[in-house]
């Protein structure tokens, strides 16, 4: 009985351990996609500082795609996982069962991770000199 405790401890940490990479991994994909969007509408954000968006409005704005983006790729995650769970439950002909809160709290990382990793781009968005944005070619 000790031996499979230890055996499970450590294949539940070797599990964490992937997942927590996977998450950074993700989370830099996103800081990415966002650093580069920001780049790409750096003109954009410049007209809208010009014209009076507040710094708090472009921030809300792109910690919201973040989020939104992570959100997505999350339901895709949990989809893709319940199905996999599905098949693999049934080649072993073992009961599939839910737990619906183990999916929702996947969706609140999902959501940190977009908040957290989108901070940093929304940030510089927000900061932007609207006149050297709108001279940015």
């Amino acid at each position: 009985m000790s031996t499979v405790e230890v055996i499970t401890g450590v294949m539940t940490a070797l599990l964490g351990s992937v997942a927590a990479v996977s998450l950074l991994v993700g989370g830099i994909g996103i800081m990415n996609i966002l650093l580069v969007s920001v780049t790409e509408r750096t003109r954009e954000i410049g007209l809208r500082l010009a014209v009076g968006a507040t710094e708090k409005e472009i921030l809300t704005q792109f910690l919201l795609e973040a989020i939104t983006l992570c959100v997505f790729g999350g339901i895709v995650g949990a989809i893709l996982g319940l199905a996999g769970g599905a098949v693999g439950a049934r080649a072993l002909e073992v009961p599939f069962v839910v737990e619906p809160q183990i999916v929702a709290l996947a969706m609140v990382f999902a959501i940190l991770v977009g908040a957290v990793f989108g901070f940093m781009p929304a940030r510089r968005a927000a900061r932007l000199d609207p006149i050297r944005a709108l001279r940015h070619e």
